[in-house]
């Protein structure tokens, strides 16, 4: 089952907010006038029942704790950061099964959360960014990839390389993969150092395996997406572009590495850059 997060965060935020002013406004001001009525009703009234008068209900006072911690974690996650574990290997050997990863939310702009609707402009993909998004198909569900065409390229991919406007991408033979943990089936693939217009990254190839060709024009408003793991990838390859408005982010630092399949914590990742 996939949660939608983002809708959950904002309902708590409403709610606890709506409860803080409801007993800013109305509540409390009542608990004020009763306590007060109380103690100018000429009898003896124990300290302890004036305080019992003015004491916030339970509900007030979990709303009133959680409200700012929720909050913040709102505009964080939705204007400036979010984390993301990555569980498959499409973008070996860059990402890792069991990468967590932290995204920029505003490189590519101001979206409103749950809305995904930009309220303001700040930049665009560029060839070679590793992006997450929604993916077209099942926007429920998040997929990061690197963009190889941005509107109006002309990308082809044919026998395992990569043309971008007639330019062939450069790749450079980097010896043989050896996988571990979860990405120890890729041992023995080829690894090639791609140069994608100034963006140099490693990627995976296996020879034997024919893969899928392309020959596309980017559309404006869209993105031509692959996974550098090229041989195992689902990708625009297979289902189309990226549309601007289904960007999430820019993928750009591994904060840690837990792998199941292999020692667990993958301390040598912890902090990596990702290029």
């Amino acid at each position: 089952m996939n949660f939608d997060f983002p809708t959950i965060l904002v309902a708590a935020t409403f709610v606890t907010g709506l409860i803080w002013a409801m007993d800013a406004l109305i509540w409390a001001p009542k608990r004020k006038r009763a306590a007060t009525a109380l103690g100018a009703g000429g009898e003896a009234v124990e300290t302890g029942e004036i305080e019992s008068t003015l004491k916030e209900p339970t509900l007030v006072e979990y709303a009133k704790s959680f409200f700012p911690v929720i909050l913040a974690v709102l505009l964080l996650r939705s204007f400036l950061i979010e984390p993301f574990r990555i569980p498959s290997g499409s973008m070996m050997p860059t990402l890792l099964v069991g990468d967590f990863i932290l995204v920029n939310k505003y490189k590519y702009g101001i979206r409103l959360p749950v809305l995904n609707k930009k309220v303001y402009e700040l930049g665009e993909p560029e060839r070679g960014d590793v992006v997450v998004f929604r993916f077209p198909k099942d926007p429920s569900v998040d997929y990061i990839k690197r963009v190889v065409g941005v509107p109006g390229d002309r990308v082809v991919y044919r026998d395992k390389t990569l043309l971008v406007n007639g330019e062939k991408i450069a790749q450079i033979p980097q010896g043989t993969y050896i996988g571990m943990g979860s990405g120890l089936s890729m041992s023995g693939a080829d690894l090639r150092r791609e140069d994608l217009t100034g963006v140099k990254h490693d990627i995976l190839v296996v020879p034997k395996i024919r893969g899928v060709s392309s020959d596309v024009v980017v559309p404006e408003g869209h993105y031509f997406v692959m996974g550098d793991n090229r041989d195992n990838s689902n990708d625009s390859r297979y289902w189309g572009f990226v549309p601007e408005g289904n960007l999430v982010g820019k993928a750009f630092m591994i904060w840690m590495n837990w792998d199941s399949a292999a020692d667990g914590v993958g301390w040598g990742r912890i902090g990596d850059s990702i290029h």
